[in-house]
C-alpha cells in the first residue's frame, strides 16, 4: 500500500502525522507540497530525508484534488507493485490505528473504495457536524446511495482505479465528492470503516472554506443530477402546455401525461445513457422501456389521485409527485436498468 498526504501551509502537525505512519507501518508515503509558502519548506525538507517518504512540489496553490492527482501519477508511473492506494490527511485527523484499519478492509474488497467513516461524536464543530448531515442528506436524495461521511479524506482503493481517478473532476475539496459520484455512476461499492472523529484546536488548520468550497461540492452533486433536472423541466413545461392546448378534452390528463412522459423519458434515457451512468450496455433500452411503462402508470395514478380527487392544481400536483417519482425511478435506473454488461471487462 502507498499512502498519499496532500498539505499546504502545513505545520509540526505533519510531522507527527509522518513520523507515527512510519513506526507503524511499512507503507512507503508520497507528500504533495500544495504550493505552500517559504517557511514551510524546512518542514518538506526534513520529511523528505526520512526512508520511505517522497516529497513532490507544486509551484503554486492548486488545490487538494490536484495534489491528490499527482500523487496518484507518481505511484502509477514509479510503483508498478503498489496493491493499492490510501490518502491521508495532513492535519492529525487520522489516527495511525484508523488507516490500517482501513488498509485491511481494502485487502478485504479490493474492488471498492474503502473509507474511513467518521460517526461525529463528542466535541465536534457545529459547522463541520451541519455541513456533513446536509451533504450526507442531499447525496442520498441525489445519488440513491447513502454514504454516512461523504467528506473524509481517508480513503482506500486500488492502483488500477487510477487513470479513472486522474481522469474525475475537482481540483480541490469537491473531487472527494467527485469519487464518491464516480463510485455511484459505476457502481463500485463504497464501503465505510468505523473511525475515531478528531477534532484538532476546532479545525482552526483546516483550509475549507464554507462558501466556497461548499458551492464547488454541492455543485458537482448539481452536475451529476442536472439529466434529471433538465428532463423534469421540460416535461413540466411541455406538460403545463398540452392541458392548456387541451383543457376541453375529457381525455386532458391522461393525453397530457402521456406525451409529456414520453417525449422527456426518451431524452432522460439519453442524457443518462451519455452523462451520468455511462453504459453500453446494449439491453438498457429495452430495460429502460420497461421501467418507464411501471413509473408512468404510478406517475398518472398519483396525478389523478392529487388533481381529480384531492382538488390540487395541476401544476402543484405535477411537482408533488415528480418530488415521489425521482428517487424511485433514478434507484430503479442504477439498479435495474444501466447496470454493467458482465462480458464486458
Amino acid at each position: 500500500m502507498m499512502i498519499v498526504i496532500p498539505a499546504y501551509q502545513p505545520d509540526e502537525k505533519l510531522t507527527g502525522v509522518v513520523n507515527t505512519l512510519i513506526s507503524k507501518t511499512n507503507f512507503p508515503i508520497v507528500i504533495v507540497d500544495d504550493g505552500s509558502r517559504a517557511d514551510c519548506q524546512p518542514i518538506f525538507a526534513a520529511l523528505s530525508d526520512l526512508p520511505l517518504v517522497t516529497v513532490l512540489h507544486h509551484e503554486v496553490n492548486r488545490g487538494k484534488g490536484a495534489a491528490m492527482k499527482t500523487a496518484f501519477q507518481y505511484i502509477y508511473d514509479h510503483c508498478p507493485d503498489a496493491e493499492g492506494v490510501i490518502t491521508v490527511d495532513a492535519d492529525g485527523q487520522h489516527l495511525p490505528d484508523d488507516v490500517l484499519r482501513v488498509a485491511e478492509a481494502f485487502r478485504s474488497h479490493r474492488d471498492a473504495l474503502v473509507t474511513g467513516s467518521r460517526r461525529f461524536t463528542g466535541n465536534v464543530p457545529f459547522k463541520s457536524r451541519a455541513g456533513n448531515a446536509i451533504t450526507r442528506f442531499v447525496f442520498a436524495i441525489s445519488t440513491g446511495v447513502k454514504v454516512y461521511d461523504t467528506q473524509t479524506g481517508l480513503r482506500a482503493f486500488s492502483r488500477d482505479n487510477i487513470p479513472r481517478m486522474l481522469s474525475l473532476k475537482g481540483d480541490r475539496y469537491e473531487y472527494e465528492i467527485s469519487q464518491l459520484l464516480y463510485c455511484c455512476r459505476e457502481m463500485i461499492p463504497i464501503v465505510e470503516v468505523p473511525i475515531e472523529t478528531v477534532y484538532i484546536e476546532d479545525n482552526a488548520s483546516s483550509h475549507f472554506r464554507a462558501l466556497r468550497d461548499g458551492w464547488r461540492i454541492y455543485k458537482m452533486i448539481l452536475m451529476f443530477v442536472s439529466s434529471s433536472l433538465l428532463s423534469f423541466l421540460f416535461e413540466y413545461v411541455l406538460f403545463l402546455f398540452l392541458s392548456w392546448l387541451t383543457k376541453s378534452w375529457a381525455v386532458s390528463l391522461i393525453f397530457s401525461t402521456a406525451v409529456s412522459r414520453i417525449l422527456s423519458s426518451v431524452l432522460n434515457y439519453w442524457l443518462n445513457k451519455r452523462m451520468v451512468f455511462e453504459t453500453d450496455n446494449k439491453t438498457s433500452f429495452l430495460r429502460y422501456v420497461v421501467l418507464a411503462v411501471f413509473i408512468f402508470g404510478i406517475h398518472y395514478g398519483l396525478l389523478y389521485l392529487f388533481t381529480m380527487l384531492c382538488g390540487v392544481p395541476k401544476w402543484l400536483a405535477y411537482i408533488i409527485v415528480q418530488l415521489i417519482v425521482y428517487p424511485m425511478s433514478f434507484v430503479l435506473q442504477r439498479k435495474f436498468v444501466f447496470v454493467k454488461d458482465k462480458t464486458v471487462q
